[in-house]
């Protein structure tokens, strides 16, 4: 049995994640084929499927040949798109959208958010895009914007059709004008009906009005969900309200729709200003920009720039596309990219010919579309077209993220499933009590349409998502993007974090760290030695010397070296004005002198070791002139930000590194690492986090999203830093860091553990205020009127209680 791995972009370039459904399909159609013993995914960057087959039975090309033909059938055949839409009033319609979408042929996976957002897949051997999108405008919804197809260039007017969106002739508003003005009429009855001479007819007129206006809307949605066969809480509110009137109780048939209607409109209001928070971040990229073209300056859409094209971007004025500052300097606020408060100096790079990516340039010389210049034109050279920009993956993510469920939800919509049916099996009972107990049916009917009222389950419907919407849009505006519902409620569930420690905390780069001279040897003289020799030196140890050693001795002379030697394992060995300088470790000084490293030295060295330095010695003819030490050093934010997190609870934050086990104590102690793991191989570090899965439930770990990927993808969250320009980090973290920056760590677990205690505030309200109503109003203790108050109220206080996650504070 041989095996062979191919990595997944290979093979279904356009897939969003190894957990689509493509992946599966791939898999089943490759255990399919003959010769082929098995097919799995393994986490790595990117992911891989791994392939086991018989050589006897069929050849490595073979296999690499079907697996390809595979991928590329699936790739032309199954097709993904998010599609922002207008028209979803809330978490309810959204499901039944996604219910009603997934019976069209074809259609293989359809999910509504109520923020707006559809994503789709289908197989394209079974229906056209053309009629997607028709069946999609058949829902009664607008497409306002194709955010994403994975396949197809396809472009499309926005969509005719009737906007639903509980809009009308007084604007986005209108269902919010119509309730109040129904509460106007109820409010002004119920005072005229205490008054004495006043007509019952006028107060019933009142109430008549009042019921209009309040139940148009909830008419009009009524109407549309039983066109579709379905009979929804907007359904049952009217049929309520109806009974409730039949019986001549005009007053309470009034509040029921008044309550009823300003509930929807205003949790649509509310739900709008979440929608508006992540809407704001596609408003971020200027629609056009200044590119220079045949010696002239022009200016042309964002959509039209090529790759390798240079902009212009003019004082206090937005960045249009990504790519690496060529001319000028000035500084650039980033916070609607990375959430940096503070503006970040930019100048140009060195040679920028030689730049073709934004990965592993310096935080100096890139920049980012929707980014805001200061004080000083810069010019860009474009690395990203429009539509693959770090803004465009952040917008095209967020979206994505408002329709993946959290488990709390996918909880509650099973929960619902089975409620629902069983209130209206009780309903239909209740409407015969009279049968068996000694009551009229009149009695037996409003006992009956209290109840349904009292167990009908809306704020339970959008206590979760309301929450998830809220917490991701707050998340982003700081530079955080939280992939949906399931990494947020995880995180805030953590009280254990692994970091890797190169670029994560530390900063990635050795510094010259120490210069300690030996009498009579000045610190100067050492260093203009030691650079002298090192700048000859291609090692990144080298340069880390010339770097440092060269800020210390600025305005100093430095002689130019002859002659590097490279000598293999313990140092070099080069000549400085006619002297011969060797640096190095002990070994080479035992070689050279034939004796044993004076025991001061030898003690000097092994104290920076034990500190997590890598130290050498500098030595001049027959003369020890000192010892010189460079050390990957800890961020700066390290510290502080570890020390905050300890504050709010994480009990184990363990670093996991290849370095050897002195090093990663050393870091250790400096910077409050609690659990330092050193010396360990790529496949070690997997193994330490399904150990600390073992010992603490769920654990994240934090990494660039690039090295780090098979351990992050073994983890309950993986967390990448610095993901703004690093299209793998975006796509395999669950929650990406967009800055370079530690200290956004502790606001994203913050903002987690207040999205969770606020999630689990909305179920107690919601399923309280159920647990509470039902049995109230079956003894008859309560009647429609406080069933509704109650009813609307909770839903109410569940949506304003998930937007206070929308200011929420660092």
């Amino acid at each position: 049995m041989e095996k062979i791995k191919i990595k997944i972009p290979v093979l279904l370039p356009s897939i969003p994640d190894e957990k689509d459904q493509c992946i599966t399909r791939l898999i089943q159609n490759l255990e399919n084929q003959n010769g082929i013993e098995k097919a799995h995914v393994e986490d790595g960057n990117p992911a891989q499927i791994c392939i086991h087959y018989h050589p006897d039975t069929i050849s490595v090309n073979k296999v690499k040949k079907i697996a390809q033909q595979t991928g590329a059938t699936l790739t032309h055949r199954f097709r993904h798109t998010l599609l922002e839409v207008k028209g979803i009033r809330h978490q309810r319609h959204a499901r039944s959208i996604g219910d009603s979408l997934m019976k069209e042929t074809g259609i293989v996976e359809a999910v509504a958010s109520a923020a707006g957002i559809l994503r789709l897949e289908w197989d394209t051997e079974k229906v056209k895009q053309s009629e997607i999108l028709a069946a999609v405008k058949k829902t009664g919804l607008k497409i306002s914007k194709e955010t994403k197809d994975e396949h197809d260039e396809h472009e499309h007017e926005e969509g005719d059709g009737h906007d639903h969106a509980h809009g009308g002739f007084l604007g986005e508003n209108t269902e919010l004008y119509f309730a109040i003005g129904s509460g106007v009429f109820w409010l002004t009855g119920l005072i005229l009906s205490f008054q004495s001479g006043i007509p019952e007819m006028l107060t019933t007129g009142l109430f008549v009005v009042a019921l209009i206006l309040g139940g148009y809307f909830t008419l009009m949605e009524a109407i549309e969900t039983i066109r579709k066969g379905k009979f929804e809480i907007d359904f049952l509110m009217l049929v309520a309200a109806a009974g409730a009137a039949s019986l001549g109780k005009w007053e309470e048939a009034a509040l029921l729709l008044f309550l009823f209607s300003l509930g929807h409109a205003l949790e649509n209001y509310a739900m709008n200003r979440a929608r508006k928070s992540i809407a704001a971040l596609s408003d971020l990229a200027p629609p056009t920009a200044l590119v220079k073209r045949n010696g002239e300056t022009v200016e042309v859409g964002i959509e039209e720039l090529e790759l390798g094209e240079s902009i212009v971007v003019k004082p206090n004025t937005k960045i249009a596309a990504d790519g690496v500052v060529i001319k000028g300097s000035s500084s650039v606020n980033q916070a609607p990219i990375t959430g940096e408060s503070v503006p970040v100096d930019k100048r140009p790079v060195d040679n920028p010919d030689k730049v073709d990516k934004l990965d592993g340039l310096a935080a100096e010389n890139r920049a980012f579309a929707g980014t805001i210049n200061g004080s000083h034109a810069l010019e860009i050279k474009v690395l990203k077209l429009a539509k693959d920009s770090t803004l465009s993956k952040l917008v095209e993510l967020v979206k994505e993220a408002e329709t993946q469920k959290s488990p709390t939800q996918q909880l509650t919509d099973k929960f619902e499933r089975y409620f629902v049916p069983a209130v209206l099996i009780l309903v239909v009972l209740l409407l015969f009590a009279f049968l068996v107990i000694d009551e009229t049916f009149a009695d037996s009917f409003y006992r009956a349409m209290a109840v349904l009222v009292a167990a009908s389950p809306c704020a339970l419907a959008i206590s979760t998502p309301s929450a998830v919407l809220a917490g991701v849009a707050r998340a982003a505006r700081e530079g955080v993007l939280i992939k949906g519902g399931r990494p947020l409620e995880d995180l805030g569930s953590l009280n254990a974090l692994a970091f890797d420690k190169t670029g994560t905390l530390t900063e990635g780069k050795p510094k010259l760290t120490n210069a300690i001279p030996f009498e009579p040897i000045d610190r100067q003289t050492l260093l203009t030695v030691a650079v002298a020799v090192e700048e000859l030196s291609d090692h990144p140890l080298a340069a880390a010397i010339v770097e440092g050693g060269k800020a210390e001795l600025e305005n100093i002379t430095i002689s130019k070296a002859q002659n590097l030697e490279a000598l293999t394992a313990r140092g070099i060995k080069a000549t400085v004005e006619g002297k011969t300088v060797h640096i190095g470790n002990r070994r080479l000084f035992e070689e050279l002198t034939g004796e044993a490293v004076p025991e001061e030295i030898d003690q000097q060295m092994a104290s920076l070791e034990e500190e997590g330095h890598t130290a050498m010695i500098v030595h001049q003819n027959s003369q020890y002139l000192g010892i010189i030490s460079v050390m990957d050093v800890a961020r700066p934010e390290a510290a502080a930000t570890l020390k905050k997190l300890k504050q709010i609870g994480i009990q184990r934050m363990v670093m996991l590194t290849g370095d050897n086990q002195k090093v990663a104590n050393a870091v250790a102690r400096n910077i409050g690492i609690t659990d330092p793991m050193g010396s360990l191989l790529p496949e070690d570090k997997v193994a330490a986090i399904e150990k600390l899965k073992a010992e603490e439930g769920k654990v994240a770990m934090v990494g660039d999203g690039v090295n780090d990927a098979p351990a992050m993808a073994k983890s309950t969250v993986g967390i990448a830093m610095g993901a703004a320009g690093s299209d793998v980090a975006l796509e395999t973290a669950d929650i990406a860091l967009m800055a370079d920056r530690l200290n956004n760590l502790p606001f994203a677990i913050g903002l987690s553990r207040k999205a969770k205690g606020i999630i689990k505030q909305n179920l107690w309200i919601s399923l309280g205020m159920v647990v509470i109503l039902i049995p109230l109003t079956l003894t008859g203790i309560a009647d429609i009127g406080p069933a509704v108050i109650a009813h609307e109220g909770s839903t109410l206080v569940v949506v304003f209680n998930a937007l206070r996650l929308l200011a929420y504070k660092k």
